[in-house]
């Protein structure tokens, strides 16, 4: 878009310099001027969400007789336009604006009027036949738009974008569960060693983790489901149709398949943004989960000779500019930055929900902001750790077995035989001695050696057993 050429456009202020090709008219050009703060714009899901809340408002308001058949068709036109991504170069806006986003719904009722003005033979800022206001904006408020724009694409984008990933993580691990199901290792907890486990143990954990994030997600979309619309200014519904909110999510339930409803209590909707706040913290949930299973994962990979070495990770690219082989777990560590990132976004999300002063929530846009690109960066890193590392893991079942062996919490199943106080004698001098746990016992004969071999089965181990204390 040329910003060289300019055309005069005019809105309440008075007349203002555009750029001649530019949809969008004197108010979106006010804002522009007045916040070269970011260059962060709203995001792809996001202006298609307004374009589908104006594309079914035009339908309802018809429905209701409202609005005739010809503006109608023009304004569905060109919302379907703004929707599909065909005038993203006309939403310039940065995030960090007035904290309704009522410029950003201005932008949007200016780029749809202004390309039904196109569409109808009509110059640019002719406001006819389809004036912003008067008909774009028809039974809308920025302050009921705004959020309900927030809460469609949030919803669309973990629909589409975050739980496919999830699966397919989830699935990815569990397939490893089952892979590594016979494969023995020592258990850590306090980072020292513990009684052993199946690494498909560990790994059927971490998958139940991501199942349970999918849930999470789920239930962050039915945080969504209630929108603000039909509450206009202050939540009262002023110059709205009763019946407008309800056709227009019938119209969005249609294009969308998600099933969103008018607020409850327009009040709740539009004075606080609980929801948001609800779906993000699902969101830093699921950070929490991936960030602990790569940081695992990272771990147990540690190595390979002087480290834990459990299992090996695909090798993705060269890890060190001066120590030649090195190759580092870098997925994992995108993965966990990613997660940093996202409770970190939290945090602002939260703090922008506690500015819901009186009627209104003034910090929306950077709520928007950060929720579409928490959703956007957990599904894109949940898609890449499932194809780049999980699915290429390896066991080192030599080294499992080895670490099993060496460790001197394998005592713990001749407790409940020789008692507490004889099997700890024995840890402490298999840590004095390095001799192993099952050297001790041969030697010190605490334990027929076919009971003793029974006893110190390792498999045995990572299934209940009767009596004697589990450990801990």
């Amino acid at each position: 878009m040329s910003a060289c050429r300019t055309r005069m456009e005019k809105d309440s202020m008075g007349e203002m310099s555009v750029p001649e090709s530019a949809l969008y008219g004197a108010s979106t050009q006010r804002a522009v001027l007045n916040f070269p703060v970011s260059g962060w714009r709203f995001s792809r899901p996001f202006i298609r969400a307004l374009g589908l809340l104006k594309w079914a408002a035009a339908q309802a308001n018809h429905d209701l007789g409202l609005l005739d058949a010809d503006r109608s068709a023009l304004i569905v036109q060109a919302a379907e336009e703004v929707a599909e991504g065909k005038l993203d170069e006309h939403f310039p806006l940065d995030i960090f604006q007035t904290g309704s986003g009522t410029s950003t719904n201005t932008n949007a009722n200016e780029v749809i009027s202004n390309r039904c003005c196109q569409l109808a033979g009509k110059p640019i800022g002719a406001r006819a036949p389809v004036h912003p206001n008067d008909h774009v904006n028809m039974g809308q408020s920025s302050n009921d738009v705004i959020p309900s724009a927030i809460h469609i694409s949030a919803a669309e984008q973990l629909q589409h974008c975050l739980i496919p990933a999830l699966e397919k993580l989830g699935d990815a691990l569990s397939a490893k569960a089952k892979e590594f199901h016979d494969v023995i290792k020592i258990g850590r907890t306090h980072l020292m060693d513990a009684t052993p486990v199946r690494l498909g143990q560990e790994f059927g954990g971490y998958a139940q983790q991501v199942r349970f994030g999918k849930r999470r997600a789920e239930q962050a979309i039915a945080a969504l489901q209630e929108l603000a619309l039909g509450g206009t200014a202050v939540g009262t519904g002023l110059n709205r149709h009763l019946k407008f909110p309800g056709k227009v999510m019938r119209h969005l339930e249609h294009r969308t398949g998600i099933a969103f409803r008018e607020a409850e209590n327009h009040f709740e909707a539009q004075g606080a943004k609980d929801g948001v706040v609800e779906a993000s913290g699902q969101l830093k949930t699921i950070a929490v989960s991936l960030f602990k299973i790569a940081n695992d994962i990272r771990l147990l990979s540690s190595g390979p000779r002087c480290g834990l070495g459990e299992i090996q990770l695909p090798a993705t690219q060269p890890g060190s500019s001066i120590m030649p082989g090195k190759v580092n777990p870098v997925i994992c560590e995108s993965v966990m930055m990613v997660c940093t990132q996202v409770i970190g976004a939290d945090t602002t999300i939260t703090w922008a929900g506690a500015n819901g002063n009186l009627d209104l929530n003034v910090m929306m846009p950077v709520m928007a902001h950060n929720l579409l690109e928490s959703i956007r960066l957990l599904g894109n890193v949940a898609d890449i750790f499932a194809d780049k590392c999980v699915d290429g893991i390896i066991a080192n079942k030599e080294r499992c077995q080895e670490l099993v062996e060496l460790s001197m919490a394998m005592v713990t199943s001749l407790a409940p035989k020789i008692g507490y106080d004889r099997a700890a004698e024995i840890a402490k001098e298999s840590v004095k001695t390095g001799k192993t746990v099952r050297q001790l016992s041969l030697e010190k004969k605490v334990l027929p050696e076919a009971e003793l071999n029974a006893a110190l089965d390792p498999m045995a181990m990572t299934e209940p057993g009767d009596g004697g204390s589990g450990g801990g």
